[in-house]
């Protein structure tokens, strides 16, 4: 090796060796501070000397000092200012990253790498820009609602079906709110973070309408014609589709001609097999019925069993899908046509609105309950009631007390209820099982009380006259069990519940004023 080598190869290592103790040096120096660097800002907002909660605590103040201020869009004269929230937009700024990145300056590298961010520091400031987000369809959104305001707004092609054809309208140029405009102010105003100004000025713009598209339209609205079908296992059922065609080539003939619209005959394909088809092969067989009686002279009464029945008259349902008395019928109330009739509250019998109705749900209970369906919601009387025995009512109290089961059987199953005459019937139909099973109550009482009897003094009658004003009834306490037979032959006698009735008061009205109170 030359001298002349030997002479730089030292002069590079010595350069070298100095560096490397500049650097151990100005690490040293720097080697406790653990604040953002100085000379770094985040979209114009200096954080030097910051820690990270400082800084982080300092950008959310500001962004939430305009969030604060929402945003205004001015647009034409003729039209107020627009306020929309940042919210609406969903308007989102990822602060932690845009922080992290800050600290992260002069600490991610190596020791040259590192000295060298903060000597250039020291010469150059550093702006990191925060990322930010918004939602562009709820932009687009807005755009087009504003649009629709515009005195000369562009009209869209448009189609509509009407008596077996198929109408579309020619659109008109106009004026639409400038979207990609909009976008970018929305995008410059969200950079400032800095400013709690949000005005935005939007762009107006000539636009002409879409041209129409036939072919779209044409896959929009065909449909092949279809048969209903159900499948089992699980059991499902397909409704039937009406096919529905037009000539395209003869509508792209027709739209060739300048018209502001243009009528087009459609064609109709019927299916074979329709659900209705289907309802007479699935709800085929009557898997139960159950009937009580009422008394037709109770006119607001019977308006209100046929009210009730009316919204489930029909009811399909599937296998696992469960049935709820309340849900169904809804509130019983005035605006929904209920009248007021007697009902049982608090020991006592008095008017109230939808009165009658718990007939109808117990004339379900004992029919679902003959259909071997699974009872999981059910509650009886306070007292007993005329219209079904001891241990087989159901009664309802809307948000209260409900009447539910569950179709608990292969196939769907189809309530239908009839009202009319003094007669509640309901019927479950459906497809018999393999297995079926004869289902009836045994019902046996654990104790009774005779009716309590209470004469009130009425000065309107003679002395020897009597009214009975209320019947009442004895109270009773049941045990009431499930009989499932097979030929004839007791399969299975499970216990279901006991029920508990209280006595209610006869109550008669008496002319003789030394009657005793109570016997």
């Amino acid at each position: 090796m030359s001298q002349k080598q030997k002479i730089i190869l030292a002069t590079f290592f010595i350069i070298l060796f100095l560096l490397l103790l500049f650097s151990i040096f100005f690490s040293l120096i720097n080697i406790n501070n653990t604040n953002i660097l100085k000379g770094i800002s985040v979209n114009g907002i200096d954080i030097s000397n910051m820690t990270k909660d400082e800084a982080f605590s300092t950008i959310s103040n500001y962004i939430e000092k305009k969030k604060n201020s929402n945003l205004i869009l001015e647009y034409p004269p003729e039209f107020e200012n627009t306020t929309i929230t940042f919210d609406y937009l969903n308007i989102n700024y990822d602060i932690t990253s845009c922080i992290n990145q800050a600290y992260n300056i002069s600490r991610s590298g190596n020791i040259f790498k590192n000295n060298f961010e903060i000597l250039n520091l020291l010469i150059h400031k550093k702006d990191i820009k925060i990322d930010f987000s918004f939602d562009e369809n709820a932009m687009k959104t807005l755009a087009n609602d504003l649009s629709s305001n515009l005195e000369n707004k562009v009209i869209q092609s448009s189609y509509y079906i009407e008596n077996n054809n198929l109408i579309i309208t020619k659109g008109h140029p106009g004026d639409i709110i400038d979207e990609e405009d909009f976008s970018k102010k929305i995008q410059h105003t969200l950079e400032d973070i800095s400013s709690s100004s949000n005005f935005i000025e939007l762009t107006i713009k000539n636009a002409i309408p879409k041209n129409i598209d036939i072919e779209e339209i044409y896959n929009e609205i065909h449909k092949d014609v279809k048969d209903a079908y159900y499948e089992e296992n699980p059991f499902k059922v397909y409704p039937e589709t009406i096919g529905v065609s037009f000539d395209i080539d003869k509508a792209k003939s027709l739209l060739e001609e300048n018209q502001d619209e243009y009528v087009i005959n459609l064609e109709y394909t019927y299916p074979k097999i329709t659900i209705n088809d289907l309802n007479v092969n699935i709800f085929r067989d009557k898997l139960s019925v159950f009937t009580t009686y009422y008394n037709t002279s109770n006119k607001d009464r019977a308006t209100n069993l046929e009210l009730a029945a009316k919204k489930i008259n029909g009811t399909i349902l599937a296998p696992g899908e469960e049935f709820s008395y309340n849900l169904i019928v809804g509130a019983r109330t005035i605006e929904a046509g209920y009248k007021e009739a007697k009902i049982y509250s608090n020991g006592k019998v008095i008017d109230g609105v939808g009165g009658g109705i718990c007939q109808l749900s117990s004339t379900l209970y004992n029919s679902a309950f003959l259909a071997n369906l699974e009872i999981t919601e059910r509650y009886n009387h306070q007292f007993l009631t005329s219209y079904v025995d001891e241990g087989k009512d159901a009664t309802v109290v809307y948000g209260v007390k409900d009447l539910k089961f569950k179709n608990n059987r292969i196939f769907p199953i189809k309530i239908e209820t009839k009202v009319s005459s003094g007669v509640v019937s309901c019927f479950i139909y459906g497809l018999k099982e393999e297995t079926e099973y004869d289902v009836s109550f045994n019902v046996e009482t654990v104790s009774s009380v005779d009716v309590p009897i209470k004469y009130e003094y009425d000065s309107s009658l003679n002395l020897s006259e009597q009214v009975v004003k209320q019947s009442g009834s004895k109270g009773m306490t049941v045990n009431v069990y499930k009989v499932l037979k097979l030929d004839g032959k007791i399969v299975s006698k499970t216990f279901l519940y006991q029920d508990v009735y209280k006595p209610l008061e006869r109550v008669v009205l008496s002319g003789n004023k030394n009657n005793e109170e109570t016997q």
